[in-house]
């Protein structure tokens, strides 16, 4: 599995900026006082509040509560005023100090949804006077930067202040992978965060796991990593390791430096590249999976490989993980408690006490009554052919049931005008060649979906959580084509 795999490519940058909300804030290097706003409840940063639990691993050292509130004091007290900061902080760790200093601030963090020079570069563009946090070096000379990091800042001494957040503080902006088009920026308030970590932690955590230790393969600038890492050690109680854990080899060690009951947080992508690996991992309680569909096949293989229960998330950016379910036992999802759907203009919407307003969901579902339901797919991937229907996931899905066949997605390219678009194919399948991939696909599916081209690829431009962008599926397709 090697790096460049996981690589976005930079997104047009016109669509990034029309995608982007733009708020202009004050230009000064005053400090800044977090002003409560009357009539809202304040909640704490961290709970439950601990001060000698650990709440973060560095390697195999502990990072206490009151440890961690004390490095973030400190880095408040550096930060600029501003109304919004880049945190592009890859250690864990330092980002768990950069966002919670940057709420203390009264502040909004901004999570690109990739480093990528050009996307960050709009993010600022589009937010006149922010500033970025970062732990790595930045090649934005224009933009101010912060640096945080074991040598760059004079850390603090341990706290036992444990400040609250107004529940309406609006912690995050986080930006949608632009899988199915240009990236969209979502708002998070701290209560939002806060009681979706809560409900996560209840479903998947439970009494008997109490103070997990979270390993995650995915970046705390997506949503799902936010949730699963960030916010489950503020608010879930667990404690989150901050190392990296890209490959195969370092989530081994990783998962050898943090106490049991361990929990995996990943995406199939990296479940695939873990399941062959020839050593074994430390003793997991559990594996949960998100960011793409995981084929039941892989999670049994992923179970019998790795010797822990595999859970999978349903969530989007928009609303934030909703529900779950164990992939080798059902096809049903069961919403977290609390959380209902409805039909709204004509869509599907999750609603729950800790939204702000009903969600709108970019998929169609099937409501089976008590909170379950089928997931159909996405309702941008309903395409029609030759009059008859179908969804891009499910073509998706029958191509990865080839034998042979790694990697695949199936995809529509801007259709030529006055012509009828068309599904196109990347395909991962080092030992078959186009001709028998498709002869294995037309006992699978309607002849007019067989995907046209149908390109073999040595891996797909998934970025850093698997996803793949639309945007480099256009450029990939097109560079081939060429």
């Amino acid at each position: 599995m090697s790096r460049p795999t996981l690589e976005l490519e930079p997104f047009v940058a016109s669509a990034l900026r029309a995608a982007v909300p733009r708020v202009v804030p004050e230009r000064s290097s005053a400090p800044v006082a977090l002003t409560p706003l009357a009539g809202f409840r304040r909640l704490p940063l961290i709970q439950p509040d601990l001060p000698q639990r650990i709440l973060a691993w560095r390697a195999a050292l502990g990072v206490t509560q009151a440890q961690y509130l004390g490095d973030v004091h400190a880095l408040a007290d550096r930060l600029p005023q501003a109304s919004h900061a880049l945190n592009l902080c890859e250690d864990l760790y330092h980002f768990m100090i950069a966002f919670a200093a940057i709420c203390l601030r009264g502040q909004t963090n901004l999570l690109p949804p990739s480093q990528a020079h050009s996307v960050i570069g709009e993010i600022a563009d589009a937010y006149p006077g922010c500033y970025a946090v970062v732990d790595r070096e930045l090649r934005h000379e224009a933009l101010i930067r912060i640096v945080v990091g074991d040598n760059a800042a004079p850390g603090g001494s341990p706290s036992r202040t444990n400040p609250t957040l107004p529940e309406t503080h609006v912690a995050a902006l986080v930006f949608t992978s632009g899988s199915t088009g240009a990236p969209q920026a979502h708002a998070k308030t701290w209560r939002t965060l806060v009681e979706t970590a809560k409900l996560a932690a209840q479903r998947f955590i439970g009494t008997d796991a109490a103070g997990a230790s979270i390993v995650a393969t995915v970046p705390p600038q997506h949503m799902y990593g936010l949730e699963t890492t960030v916010m489950m050690a503020l608010a879930g109680g667990c404690a989150a390791y901050a190392g990296r854990t890209f490959f195969p080899a370092e989530l081994r060690e990783a998962l050898a430096q943090v106490p049991a009951p361990r929990v995996l947080i990943t995406t199939p992508i990296h479940l695939r590249a873990c399941v062959p690996a020839p050593r074994p991992f430390a003793p997991l309680h559990l594996i949960i999976s998100a960011t793409a569909p995981l084929e039941p096949a892989l999670a049994a293989l992923a179970e019998r490989a790795m010797g822990a229960p595999v859970q999978e998330i349903y969530g989007c950016t928009e609303a934030g993980s909703m529900a779950s379910r164990r992939t080798v036992d059902t096809a049903v999802w069961q919403l977290y408690p609390g959380m209902r759907l409805s039909r709204r203009d004509g869509a599907d919407a999750v609603q729950g006490q800790h939204l702000d307003a009903p969600v709108l969901l970019p998929d169609v579902l099937d409501d089976l009554g008590d909170g379950r339901f089928h997931l159909r797919g996405r309702s941008a991937d309903m395409i029609k052919v030759g009059g008859k229907r179908s969804s891009l996931g499910e073509l998706t899905r029958a191509l990865l049931r080839v034998p042979g066949v790694q990697d695949a997605v199936v995809f529509v390219p801007e259709p030529e005008a006055g012509r009828e678009a068309r599904p196109a194919a990347l395909v991962v399948a080092p030992r078959l060649s186009a001709r028998q991939i498709r002869s294995a696909l037309e006992s699978m599916i309607d002849p007019v979906f067989l995907p046209r081209p149908l390109i073999r690829l040595a891996d797909l431009p998934r970025n850093a959580v698997g996803k793949l962008p639309r945007a480099a599926l256009l450029a990939e397709l097109e560079r081939r084509l060429a």
